[in-house]
């Protein structure tokens, strides 16, 4: 970690009045661990735009498993994917619904990419990507 730099933020009483409630929602001890917060998911969100930026995601989809075929469908995208796909949990939400989460790691782009195809699959009621950095180059 580098040198600590002190600098000064001007803005809006009403935004400062915000702002600290969130902080206090959120639990951060001051300002200043949740400006540096702020700052992170802005360069995280950046990077995800960089294609060939190493990312890692979750993909979480919802599916009725007795739809015909469907839980072959995605267990072959899995597989065909194997190198990407890292770890897979399944839940049994109820008698008919389940959950995966599968958390997917490679390029930005190809991370985007296994997750739309996984959500396209005819049958997955609801997914979502969700990505995020591998750690590297952040402080």
């Amino acid at each position: 970690m580098g040198e600590t730099v002190r600098f000064g933020i001007s803005m809006d009483d009403k935004l400062l009045e915000s702002f600290d409630r969130l902080i206090e929602r959120k639990g951060y001890a001051n300002r200043s661990e949740a400006i540096r917060d702020l700052i992170r998911a802005a360069q995280v969100e950046l990077d995800w735009e960089e294609d060939e930026k190493d990312a890692i995601g979750t993909v979480t989809l919802v599916y009725n498993h007795h739809v015909r075929d469907l839980s072959d469908k995605l267990t072959e995208q899995q597989h065909s994917h194997h190198d990407q796909i890292v770890s897979a949990l399944h839940v049994h939400l109820d008698p008919h619904n389940c959950l995966e989460v599968l958390v997917v790691r490679g390029k930005a782009r190809d991370v985007r990419r296994i997750a739309d195809e996984l959500i396209g699959v005819k049958g997955v009621k609801h997914g979502k990507l969700v990505m995020t950095s591998t750690g590297e180059g952040l402080h």
